[in-house]
């Protein structure tokens, strides 16, 4: 378990010390570059314990920024009741873990326009189909709609209803703000004796209309099509948006920039203040995109290896 990056005298990395899981021993290993790729939060955590005369704050962190901007996906959820649906023919669907449906953000123009009351997009995933049912479908699912039953007739009502069930889940991005960091807890260590971050999260009136937007164009969709919608949320709920963290896609806290006084790390993903130190993780990110980070992260972890091969060429990183 990663317990922090060591530096020497000059302030470059010098390699990680961490706890063996098996022994409880603190080990150290050497190296003459150092790439942090422990996950988002996890990476912070780790730049923040590493404290030493050269960087009393955790290294690399000589702009106070490592922890800050943490962000995660937008997301809000309808659920519906498509009578349209009501007796398809069976078909073997098991091994469909859903419906693979996917909406692109579709109002770039009214954005542009300034008709939109936040500033970034969403897509929608679209969920149900006929897969092996749970116990959700099971309980009270044909008496809700068709009066229940009993033995031959519920059978005949459930294979009736099976796959009328649908479901929009919205996927937005998020734009960093202060009030959304992680910091070193000093009084709450892990099970190895390492201090756990500690996380502040808020989100801003236009993730909160974001997500309003969800809910008012997913129930529209449901309704249009002749549906009942049976899981929303509103004002009260703040439009059900997800709290951060849940839909773990949590990008940020060691940013990336054009100058050490706004960043953590330059353009390849290099600390400033530690030129043998990177980030190939989603810990650089300076904004979320309503898109799955991972193929963003390993662009990234893609251009950041050939970089430091060309550094290491280059003699401008030692090895």
């Amino acid at each position: 378990m990663a317990r922090e990056v060591m530096v020497g005298p000059d302030g470059q990395a010098i390699g990680v010390s961490y706890v063996d899981k098996k022994t409880r021993s603190e080990v150290q290993v050497r190296a003459k570059i150092v790439v942090l790729a422990a996950s988002c939060c996890e990476t912070a955590r780790i730049m923040l314990n590493s404290k030493s005369s050269q960087f009393p704050n955790g290294i690399a962190n000589s702009s106070g920024l490592v922890g800050k901007y943490v962000m995660d996906t937008v997301g809000s959820a309808v659920s519906g009741f498509l009578p349209i649906m009501q007796d398809l023919p069976p078909a073997n669907e098991d091994g469909v873990g859903g419906m693979h449906l996917y909406m692109p953000w579709w109002l770039y123009k009214e954005q542009k326009a300034g008709k939109m009351p936040f500033a970034r997009g969403y897509h929608i995933e679209i969920g149900g189909g006929r897969t092996q049912p749970g116990n959700g479908i099971m309980n009270g699912y044909a008496e809700r709609w068709l009066g229940g039953g009993y033995g031959v007739e519920m059978k005949a009502n459930l294979r009736k209803l099976y796959g009328c069930q649908v479901h929009f889940s919205g996927r937005g991005e998020m734009i960093p703000n202060d009030n959304s960091y992680c910091e070193i807890d000093n009084d709450v260590v892990d099970q190895w004796g390492i201090p756990v971050l500690k996380f502040h999260f808020k989100w801003s009136e236009d993730e909160i209309l974001q997500a309003r937007h969800m809910q008012e164009t997913f129930q529209q969709i449901i309704t249009t099509m002749g549906g009942t919608v049976t899981s929303s949320f509103g004002a009260d709920k703040n439009w059900g948006i997800a709290p951060g963290g849940e839909i773990i896609h949590e990008v940020g806290a060691v940013k990336m920039g054009d100058t050490p006084k706004n960043s953590v790390l330059n353009q390849y993903c290099q600390a400033w203040d530690v030129k043998n130190l990177f980030i190939t993780d989603a810990a650089p990110f300076v904004s979320n995109a309503d898109k799955n980070p991972t193929l963003t992260i390993t662009a990234l972890g893609w251009r950041t290896s050939d970089y430091i091969v060309d550094q290491v060429k280059k003699l401008n990183v030692k090895v």
